[in-house]
């Protein structure tokens, strides 16, 4: 008879087998792919999807208005040139004509302010970072579009990057009953699996399993070394990704695999990871709102009950956190308050706490998702915790619950081990994305600040004109921050991917990469050699 560890085993194998049928449907014609893993779901709409895999679908979708080099500064992209008016409140751009939207029709002015009125209307996704500061998008000719802003938004340029433009027709075309008004529901039920896009790739197949990309032959952009198919496959398996790395039937992981598994992938010949530093940091995020993380003495104690150095040896290449925003960020503050581990100070905390000596009252959840790292730092918390006095309890939970819990105070989990990366290479990126009272209730705030004070300092900070001035108010939110000690502050991490560098030639692996968020996954800066992945099956 077969024990229990053999049953799961061959049963895993059988599952793994099963996946592997599926995903390699249609691939054999392709002469050349570049296959991914990814978390699921995946959403295709950029006025909704803000995480890691969908930014990654949209990426390849989608243009943005304009780009951004591998320095940080903005490039022309569907604008080719644009003009700020002296005051900072009028932002001019001149479209490129003849771009074509992959249904055949062409991108113009209007496309561009109906995606900014979607975005902001629909107010999800990264919609933070214009709500606030567009006051009204204006079409002035068929290539000319202006946006007036409420106020001066010094980031605004490089935040474009990431604003992406949606065909207006075809949505208007596709609208269903919804909330919006006039607009209905904006084509949110169309697009959630249509393409409304004109960007390098072009949506073939959309699954429970995979989203299948195909090369835009009408692209205005030389992409003729590019791959012809992009393939984004939902799975996390590691048994799974072996396997397919070692068929060299997946050319690129994600970036949260767990060191042993990017260990057991590297063993595999010509697999190798790729490493850099993206403006990543993991936090253990808590829910301010949620007993006894209400008070600020459990939150320090916590903070202070925290083993970093063991969380840094966990992750390779890592360092210790300072604060809400990774030092390579530009406005980053490098001289901010770091905590360490201290079980004395955590305890002197507690006693400090307006729920001390009922602390067995309040068990508190640690959740943890997508790699086994993630579950460790949550461990470390628990065992220390433990010591103090807290009754702290890892729980294992998915990505899309997680998001779908932090939808609430109530269901927000009282801790919660996050990744998060900036959007944009400046530290207002982050600063808003995970403080801002505008996120609360989504994935990017599981802490429910609430805090107008430094909501009015957040957005002081970036209606600063002169960088240097703007950056020195960054350091002082930051230090507000840890003063509220609302999240530990655990590691930086290095962006880590396996690829297979003998038949695929990626710039990020390289150090070439452009700090837009994902943008090291834009699939036209990529090449493979189709014929090389051949030589080596024949081996």
């Amino acid at each position: 008879m077969l024990n229990g560890k053999t049953k799961i085993l061959l049963i895993t194998l059988c599952v793994v087998g099963i996946l592997i049928s599926i995903l390699n449907i249609g691939i054999a014609s392709s002469p050349s792919i570049v296959r991914y893993n990814a978390d699921w779901p995946i959403i295709i709409d950029p006025s909704v999807g803000a995480d890691c895999q969908s930014v990654t679908a949209n990426v390849n979708l989608f243009d943005p208005l304009i780009s951004a080099d591998t320095k940080g500064n903005v490039i022309p992209h569907v604008a080719e040139s644009w003009a700020v008016a002296s005051d900072g409140l009028t932002y001019t751009f001149h479209l490129r004509s003849g771009i074509k939207f992959h249904d055949g029709s062409e991108l113009t002015a209007e496309d561009v302010k109906f995606s900014m009125d979607r975005m902001i209307t629909i107010g999800e996704g990264i919609s933070y970072l214009w709500s606030e500061n567009v006051q009204e998008t204006e079409v002035i000719d068929k290539y000319t579009v202006v946006f007036h802003m409420k106020t001066t938004f010094g980031p605004f340029l490089v935040t474009l990057p990431s604003f992406f433009i949606v065909n207006k027709e075809l949505i208007m075309a596709n609208i269903s009953p919804g909330i919006y008004d006039d607009m209905d529901d904006y084509g949110r039920g169309y697009a959630i699996d249509h393409d409304i896009g004109s960007g390098p790739y072009m949506l073939k197949d959309f699954t429970g399993e995979y989203l299948l990309l195909e090369k835009n032959p009408n692209y205005f952009m030389d992409i003729s070394t590019a791959p012809d198919e992009f393939k984004m496959i939902g799975s996390s398996e590691p048994i799974l990704l072996k396997t397919l790395m070692s068929r060299r039937e997946l050319e690129m992981t994600y970036r949260w695999l767990g060191s042993e598994t990017l260990n057991s992938l590297a063993e595999i010949e010509d697999v190798e990871i790729a490493q850099w530093r993206s403006g990543s940091a993991e936090y253990i995020t808590m829910n301010t709102r949620k007993p006894p993380l209400d008070d600020i003495h459990v939150r320090k104690a916590l903070a202070w009950a925290f083993d970093y150095d063991a969380a840094v040896k966990l992750v390779p290449g890592s360092v210790q956190a300072r604060g809400p925003v990774p030092l390579g960020v530009p406005g980053s503050d490098a001289n901010s308050f770091q905590y360490h581990l201290d079980l004395e100070k955590a305890k002197l905390e507690l006693k400090q706490s307006k729920y001390y000596g009922h602390f067995d009252e309040y068990p508190i959840d640690i959740s943890w998702n997508s790699n086994k790292s993630m579950e460790k730092h949550a461990m470390l918390l628990m065992a220390n915790a433990t010591q103090i006095g807290l009754n702290v309890n890892v729980v294992e939970t998915t990505w899309a619950l997680f998001c779908s819990d932090s939808a609430s105070i109530e269901t927000t989990p009282g801790l919660h081990v996050l990744s998060a990366n900036s959007y944009y290479p400046e530290a207002a990126s982050l600063l808003q994305a995970r403080y801002h009272s505008s996120t609360t209730g989504t994935w990017l705030q599981a802490e429910w600040l609430l805090d107008p004070v430094l909501d009015e300092m957040i957005e002081d900070a970036i209606a600063t004109a002169d960088k240097d001035e703007r950056y020195a108010k960054y350091s002082a939110v930051t230090r507000y921050i840890i003063d509220l000690c609302p999240t530990i502050f655990t590691i930086e991490t290095p962006e880590s991917r396996a690829y297979q560098s003998a038949y695929m030639d990626w710039p990020a692996a390289r150090g070439e990469v452009v700090p837009i968020y994902k943008y090291d996954n834009s699939m036209r800066y990529i090449k493979v050699y189709p014929e090389k992945r051949k030589e080596l099956l024949k081996k």
